[in-house]
């Protein structure tokens, strides 16, 4: 049957890279909105505005070393040795002439001190000080505003908050910390075949996996995931679902239902729910041909192949790019060179993604393909990731170096 006079023929197929190109300059995509979040739970986040420095850092000079605070012309007249400089409180006298401090690593510097000598370049003879070696001014200190400035912009809008990140908001003040709101996506399932996984399956039924695993996918994405019911192959269902999912939701990724058979339904229901509706209905790719890339107004939906490999791997190459624009940032992409151990093969013309397991050989890193069969479940589950082969090779020969992208 065909929809919308679309039967994937091989000229109207998009390759994925061209097909989220087409996408995202026709649907425009941004956070849809900011809350703040504690400090402590803002790892993982994306940072919703500007983090400027409340104030210079270090706030006043401070030593580099364990050692002694003086002034770097007494270095060589033994100073007189007349104190010592705790952490967290500042001497309350400017040091004259002729004396010197002990100070330690951080320690703030004294008023009239210009140098630190350290521990090992100096030996106390009662009293007095004997440096060992020659002493410049500015030598061993940390200079105020040496790290920040006061009203530096520290921390730009869009970054991924990691650890250091958290440190240095610690370190501000910043202890409610303004970041884009996570996407919430629905997560649809379609099929009359489909039970739920604590179910006992019945000859021609299975237990829906892909709802599960396409859900894991999204949270890892930094995205909220909303599971709705499993939608029954009748007519009008899926529309009402996703009518449903998108009034509450930012997007939502089906799965099942978007090749172009009497019951695959999604295409229609993108369509009637509103502008500019499917974008690329199939692409130039194995696995994930019949995939669907829509939108209603602004929120985008995704039809993913029933298979479950697939259906992980067209969401990989397809959805994190578009979930990307949503988060408010790029999503890491992990990846790592691999010697192939094994030809990987193609159609010309076509990119294909091949499921891969990574072993350690020696020093050596290699990357053995498995066999793609889209339909098996457990096929992403023993790779350690894939390997795209672009349209324009048909051929990866054993022993090529190999990116292998992770999955998220």
């Amino acid at each position: 049957m065909e929809q919308r006079g679309f039967v994937f023929h091989e000229e109207n197929l998009s390759s994925p890279a061209d097909a989220v190109a087409t996408f995202l300059a026709r649907v425009p995509l941004a956070p849809s909105g900011i809350e703040e979040v504690a400090l402590d739970e803002a790892l993982g986040r994306v940072l919703a505005t500007r983090i400027d420095a409340d104030d210079d850092y270090p706030n006043a000079p401070r030593s580099a070393m364990d050692g002694f605070a003086l002034r770097a012309r007494d270095a060589s007249s033994q100073p007189r040795i007349i104190g010592e400089i705790a952490m967290g409180a500042a001497w309350p006298h400017a040091l004259g002439a002729g004396e010197a401090l002990r100070i330690p690593t951080g320690g703030v510097l004294p008023a009239g001190a210009d140098a630190v000598v350290p521990i090992e370049e100096a030996r106390i003879e009662g009293e007095r000080l004997v440096v060992l070696a020659p002493v410049e001014p500015a030598q061993n200190i940390n200079p105020r505003a040496g790290d920040m400035r006061k009203g530096e912009a520290v921390l730009e809008a869009a970054a991924r908050i990691g650890a250091p990140q958290v440190g240095v908001l610690a370190t501000l003040g910043v202890v409610r910390v303004p970041v884009f709101r996570r996407p919430r996506i629905a997560v649809i399932s379609s099929g009359d075949e489909l039970i739920a996984p604590d179910r006992v399956p019945a000859p021609g039924e299975i237990r829906d996996s892909n709802r599960y695993a396409i859900a894991s996918a999204l949270r890892a994405a930094g995205a909220e995931a909303r599971h709705y019911p499993t939608v029954r192959d009748l007519p009008g269902a899926l529309e009402a679902a996703l009518r449903e999912a998108l009034a509450a939701c930012d997007g939502a990724v089906l799965t099942g239902g978007s090749s172009v058979g009497e019951r695959d339904l999604t295409p229609a229901a993108v369509d009637a729910l509103g502008a500019p509706g499917v974008v690329i209905h199939g692409l130039r790719v194995k696995p994930g041909k019949p995939t669907v890339i829509g939108a209603v107004g602004t929120k985008p939906v995704l039809g993913l192949p029933g298979n479950p490999s697939s259906a992980l791997l067209i969401f990989e190459a397809v959805m994190l790019p578009i979930l990307s624009a949503l988060v408010g940032a790029p999503i890491p992409v992990h990846a790592v060179q691999a010697r192939l151990t094994g030809d990987v093969r193609s159609r010309a013309g076509w990119t294909w993604f091949v499921p891969v397991a990574l072993r350690h050989e020696g020093e050596a890193l290699t990357a053995h393909p498995l066999p793609l069969r889209s339909s098996a479940v457990s096929l992403t589950a023993r790779a350690d990731g894939y390997v795209t082969v672009p349209p324009a090779a048909e051929r990866l020969a054993a022993g090529t170096i190999a990116e292998v992208r992770r999955f998220i």
